[in-house]
């Protein structure tokens, strides 16, 4: 019987991949967060947070998406459905998570509730959320007052801090989906009362359709939902019938997903029943809603009493259909739909999940799987639109054809796309992405490809080159991994879609030459780049303009282009040994390798003395300073090695040629990078190509190994340790600049505050790391031994030290051995409580002492890297 739930799911996937069924077409695609996003800012300059502030949220339609609690929507998010709920205190429903933006929170953005992802099959034909809802009156103002009022140097005061919770006072919300067909969705809302005392909860299930009317356009007319007790009934003229039935005959409330002008601004709007209008009906008792029960957004309203400890079920049907269905079957038969799609899920993933990885191990990888088909979302956004402005609208200020994005102006997005974080980050950011795609290819390899395909599609890609970073700047450069992920999923799916790898390879060419003509001011194989994605690692800002005149030369922006070159290199000799027309491409990636990582030490980010690559500033006349901040920008040149086997060269004999024409005509110059050979384990000869060589190798790991620099018990830190006694700082036009060890939250401004690479784990760097040791394990063998940890006398190879990173990574979200998870750190309720402990989250990064989640918590984007440390660990003994 579980071989036939497995072929169930894989079915479904099969017959999605085909187009035979449309099984992905209904998902978790509504993002918990729309206000505050860039789409939504119509501002002069740039105030996203302050133009659509969460106060606005439930009066105020949306132009380019839609937000709701564990809500679906179809893949053009024509029709929303989402939960809403009140405890009868709050001033408001409790329609969308609440939190605090970049100025608001003394760390930066941070949400302030408690929800997670449980569960989600890869078609979504089963799927979990939970939610805990305190029965007091919801803190707004305590948090945002709070918060405003501590420094940087305090933690952030979080939901749990304000009582809010204690003696059990919360709802405990669960809400499941069971597919029965790839338009019929049934749905369970349970709903737990924890509290000590009886209590009461309104539920509303809410359907909508997403607002495309109002905004001037042309041929938008205005859909309808007509209500009855127990029943809502949408027409759309593209979509159909839809209709959402609850069981018990609840009531229908009816208001329109339109703007209520009057509260915000004063001025008369288009609807009577606006936006707020259920809102406004249940809380204070206003004629708000529609009584001919039609408009474009309705609720089933169920009042729940229970008993302390007492729960209830709501049942829930969704369906899509040409005609308006006849009543829809709540009992048996959606009974026997949510028993066995949910059978279908628990044999799909005991199959993925090694047996030996133990429930815990398992439980993790689950809810990360969770957590990244939950970030899946629908994203909108025509910039050109955008920045010009609506026919139905105001025009936006002059200023904006002059600001964000406005170079821009091709970029034409309406996609599923994987999310870093469905609140913190409801916006695709290209890195991330990259990193996402590698453990969504664990269960759905035709998705993770055609995410990676995607960024570099015309209407994305600029045709400059550029693949866009994130929307709050398109135009800002996140690190190219993009061809490392590709050729990691093309790995994950069997090696055998050369027609996939060729499509990214041609588009990244274009990406690689903008690299080099945009990021290589010297022309001389060192590069810059900004930020790289690490924000807050150097002493200031690398992406705004420098302290004094001169070039940052970055360590990482290097080894992140030899790490391309040779990624381009594989992917061309994989492609050229069924095709020779790639072998010229193959030639021309190896030259580059070999010209960037020998100008990292003949250009100076090597230290000799330091034994580790450091950024250097370029001044005027030519001299050059080293920023000697030991930090992961000297850590990841590491990431930049492959091999090649005799059997490729022999078969690749232009390549070949080339190679040795660098070896033996060039003075020996690129020896140090290309010339180190060995017989592989199977007795086969093989080359090394690594930035870091044979003779910095083992200089470079005494280092990262260290406890007392980047080693901790739960990874590597971005930052040496070191540092917290001896902090760099350097002088420049007149000012000093610092950077030292911070474990946790950032003390510093940039970038917002909310992001610290100076000491914590992050998990992508993390991954690659390992990545790189087994590389060089799968050279070196058991020949090269290192003492690990640095300073223990205790000797191992690179595999092994390899499989320990992986297990302190894992060990971050497993119960140690008095029962807590490193992640909740110091949070009592989070580690013992029955209700709470065993409901992980994925966080953005981790403390650097004791691994305490920090930063956004559901970034189960690049933190669900994690999952395919667990499905591929070996599973020997831990070294002792």
């Amino acid at each position: 019987m579980g071989v036939r739930r497995v072929v169930a799911e894989r079915l479904r996937l099969e017959q999605a991949d085909s187009g035979e069924q449309p099984w992905r077409a209904w998902g978790p695609y509504l993002a918990e967060r729309a206000w505050g996003t860039v789409r939504e800012d119509y501002s002069e300059h740039g105030t996203a947070w302050d133009y659509f502030p969460h106060d606005h949220a439930r009066s105020r339609a949306y132009r380019w998406n839609d937000d709701g609690m564990g809500g679906i929507c179809d893949d053009r998010q024509i029709f929303c459905f989402a939960l809403a709920l009140w405890n009868g205190r709050d001033p408001i429903l409790k329609e969308r998570m609440f939190g605090l933006g970049g100025d608001s929170g003394n760390h930066g953005e941070d949400a302030k509730e408690y929800w997670w992802y449980l569960d989600s099959t890869p078609t979504h034909s089963w799927m979990r959320w939970r939610y805990h809802y305190p029965q007091t009156a919801f803190p707004y103002d305590e948090l945002v007052h709070v918060n405003g009022h501590r420094s940087r140097a305090e933690t952030e005061y979080e939901l749990i801090d304000t009582g809010v919770f204690d003696e059990d006072r919360f709802w405990q919300v669960t809400v499941d989906y069971a597919k029965a067909g790839p338009a019929d969705m049934c749905i369970a809302v349970t709903v737990a009362n924890r509290g000590p005392a009886p209590a009461t909860l309104d539920v509303l299930p809410t359907l909508w359709f997403r607002n495309t009317w109002s905004w001037g356009m042309p041929n938008r007319p205005v859909p309808e939902i007509a209500g009855s007790p127990g029943r809502l009934a949408g027409t759309h003229r593209s979509l159909g019938h839809i209709v959402l039935e609850g069981a018990d005959a609840p009531d229908a409330l009816l208001c329109d997903n339109e703007t209520n002008a009057q509260r915000l601004w004063g001025q008369p709007g288009h609807s009577m029943y606006p936006k707020d209008g259920i809102n406004d009906h249940l809380i204070s008792g206003a004629p708000t809603v529609n009584p001919a029960n039609v408009g474009t957004k309705g609720a089933l309203h169920y009042r729940l009493i229970l008993a302390a400890g007492q729960s209830r079920t709501i049942r829930l049907r969704l369906i899509q259909a040409d005609d308006e269905p006849e009543p829809l079957d709540l009992r048996d038969d959606w009974q026997a739909v949510m028993r066995d799609r949910r059978a279908e899920a628990d044999d799909f993933f005991a199959e993925l999940i090694p047996a030996a990885a133990g429930p815990e191990e398992a439980a993790v990888a689950r809810q990360g799987i969770a957590g990244l088909m939950w970030g899946k979302q629908f994203y909108h956004l025509d910039v050109k639109q955008w920045l010009l402005g609506d026919p139905g609208s105001p025009p936006p200020p002059p200023g904006r054809r002059y600001g964000r994005n406005n170079g821009w102006w091709h970029m034409n997005s309406f996609d599923i796309i994987s999310m870093p974080d469905p609140w913190e980050y409801p916006w695709y950011a290209a890195w991330d992405l990259a990193f996402h795609c590698v453990s969504i290819a664990r269960v759905d390899p035709a998705f993770a490809k055609s995410q990676l395909l995607l960024l570099l599609r015309e209407w994305y890609m600029h045709p400059n080159g550029q693949i866009p970073a994130y929307e709050w700047s398109f135009g800002d450069v996140n690190p190219p991994v993009h061809a490392w992920a590709a050729l990691r999923v093309f790995e994950i799916d069997g090696g055998r879609d050369y027609d996939f790898l060729a499509r990214v390879m041609h588009k990244l060419l274009l990406n690689f030459t903008w690299w080099v003509n945009r990021k290589d001011i010297g022309g001389l194989n060192v590069f810059e780049g900004g930020f790289l994605g690490l924000d807050n690692v150097g002493p200031f800002d690398r992406s705004a303009a420098l302290p004094v005149a001169g070039v940052l030369e970055q360590s990482d922006g290097t080894g992140w282009m030899a790490m391309y070159a040779l990624n381009l290199l594989d992917m061309a000799i994989r492609l050229a040994l069924h095709d020779r027309t790639y072998e010229d491409v193959a030639t021309k990636f190896f030259e580059h390798f070999a010209y960037i990582a020998e100008s990292s030490y003949q250009q100076g980010l090597w230290d000799e003395e330091d034994s580790f690559f450091y950024d250097q500033l370029r001044l005027p006349d030519g001299y050059r300073m080293p920023l000697r901040a030991r930090s992961v920008v000297g850590l990841l040149p590491l990431a930049a090695t492959t091999r090649l086997s005799a059997s490729t060269l022999h078969r690749l004999p232009e390549l070949n040629a080339r190679l040795r024409w660098l070896l033996n005509t060039q003075s020996g110059e690129y020896a140090d990078v290309i010339s180190a050979r060995r017989l592989s384990p199977e007795g086969r000869q093989q080359r090394l190509l690594a930035m870091v060589g044979p003779e910095q190798l083992l200089r470079v790991l005494a280092r990262m190994l260290d406890p007392e620099e980047f080693l901790s018990a739960y990874g590597i830190r971005t930052l040496s340790r070191a540092h917290l006694e001896k902090p760099f700082t350097v002088s420049l036009g007149g000012s000093e600049f610092t950077v030292d060890y911070e474990p946790a939250e950032s003390t510093s401004g940039l970038f917002g505050g909310n992001s610290n690479w100076r000491g914590p784990v992050w998990m992508p760097v993390n991954y690659l790391l390992i990545e790189a040791l087994r590389e060089y394990a799968a050279f070196f063998g058991d020949d090269l031994i290192v003492e690990y940890p640095t300073g223990s006398r205790r000797r191992m190879p690179l595999s092994e030290v390899a499989d320990d990173l992986s297990r302190r990574l894992i060990g971050l979200f497993v119960p140690d051995a008095e029962g807590n998870r490193p992640i909740f750190g110091a949070t009592k309720l989070l580690q013992t409580h029955p209700d709470w402990k065993d409901l992980i989250v994925f966080p953005e990064y981790f403390h650097g002492d004791n691994g305490a989640g920090l930063g956004a918590w559901h970034q189960t984007g690049w933190s669900a890297l994690v999952v395919d440390l667990i499905l591929t660990l070996p599973r020997g003994p831990a070294p002792s």
